[in-house]
């Protein structure tokens, strides 16, 4: 037995052969066009999302709130908000452009942040590098802890600073083959020379709601969270460039 047309329009052909299609997650009837296929609701009370409140998200995602509380805050739906941000995360670049004036020595910190995906138990390291007089961050890897991710943090520096910069670490001993011109040098915490990149992981932690100690607010895909980081990256660098 078929379907009578229902009542409407389609909005895309204008077509008046339509029929009823099921209903949506809050019991609204759906329709669908037999011409175009097309399947709507008339009358809906949910409107497009305004490029306002787009870049409203786009702002709230580097503060530490999380993605239900941005739902909240934006009053749009969840679903929504989740395609919306795994979407721009995988679009986020990987790799960070800088550009360096050599008025002087260049010099980074390195770091490795502690962090997870899904659960505790799958322990994954952020590892950084910043510049210690523009304070921007000009390397980053999300991996391990092995030589092979201190080697893949090294490859994410621009060309400049591994032909050039002089490097200060901790004692893990990864760094030890990190770079193929000399060996970066190794410090303790007591002399300060490590102190911007060991602020910027307490940034991180205060910043990035998925990094925040014992915060319900975590990844549970490695893609989204690696998107995440680089997300936060370039906008804390664009932070910069506008002091």
């Amino acid at each position: 037995m078929c379907e009578e047309p229902s009542e409407g329009v389609c909005p895309t052909c204008s077509s008046e052969q339509v029929i009823k299609n099921g209903s949506t997650h809050n019991g609204k009837p759906k329709h669908q066009c037999k011409s175009c296929g097309r399947q709507f609701v008339i009358n809906p009370t949910n409107s497009p999302v305004s490029a306002e409140t787009k870049h409203l998200i786009d702002r709230l995602l580097l503060e530490r709130i999380s993605l239900r509380g941005i739902a909240r805050v934006t009053q749009v739906s969840w679903s929504w908000l989740q395609d919306y941000v795994s979407q721009k995360l995988a679009r986020t670049p990987r790799q960070v452009t800088v550009s360096v004036k050599l008025s002087g020595k260049l010099i980074i910190e390195c770091d490795e942040l502690w962090s997870f995906v899904d659960s505790k138990k799958n322990g994954v390291d952020i590892w950084l590098a910043i510049d210690r007089n523009s304070r921007k961050i000009v390397g980053c890897f999300v991996g391990d802890r092995t030589r092979k991710s201190a080697r893949n943090l090294w490859a994410s520096l621009p060309e400049v600073y591994q032909q050039c910069a002089f490097v200060y670490t901790d004692f893990w001993q990864a760094y030890n083959t990190v770079s193929p011109h000399k060996r970066p040098k190794a410090v303790g915490k007591e002399t300060g020379l490590t102190n911007h990149i060991e602020r910027l992981n307490n940034t991180f932690r205060q910043r990035v709601s998925r990094l925040v100690r014992d915060s319900l607010s975590f990844s549970k895909k490695l893609h989204n969270h690696i998107g995440a980081v680089w997300y936060f990256i370039h906008g804390y660098n664009a932070e910069l460039d506008m002091i």
